[in-house]
């Protein structure tokens, strides 16, 4: 895992609109990426809605938060749609596979996707907060 004080690596990824979202794009921005091991599933769902419920908190904050999972664009854009996310930008690792995730050194290889995990990178694209879950634990947006 990258650790604070990094910069950032720049990736280009698909949202569940199919728009290319760039990280170097948000540069002057703060930018949590919240990785998800998969979607449909409940802790998932629920951290991703979590996400969506503090868009105007993270707006306030100079910040914009980004779902990012293996999950391809077209199943993005479904489940996107039955939580009734509008605001949040859920991103597609899915090929190269998880190779974001492979990049933030939070993907695990011997079962397919990305660690439960948030990562904070600065106005400067530094890494400035660093943390993995267990998969089974929500991850909590007050730190």
């Amino acid at each position: 895992m990258l650790t604070v004080g990094n910069k950032a690596p720049d990736f280009a990824r698909k949202d569940q609109n199919g728009k290319i979202v760039r990280l170097s794009d948000f540069k002057g921005k703060k930018v949590l990426l919240s990785f998800r091991p998969l979607a449909w599933t409940t802790v998932c769902h629920d951290q991703m809605r979590l996400l969506e419920e503090n868009h105007l908190r993270f707006d306030k904050l100079n910040t914009i938060a980004f779902g990012i999972g293996v999950d391809s664009v077209p199943s993005n854009r479904a489940w996107a749609q039955s939580m009734e996310i509008q605001s949040t930008k859920l991103l597609s690792d899915f090929w190269p596979h998880g190779e974001v995730a492979k990049l933030y050194g939070v993907f695990r290889d011997t079962d397919g996707f990305a660690e439960r995990s948030n990562i904070i990178i600065d106005e400067d694209q530094k890494v400035i907060f660093t943390k993995i879950y267990p998969t089974s634990q929500l991850p909590d947006l007050t730190r």
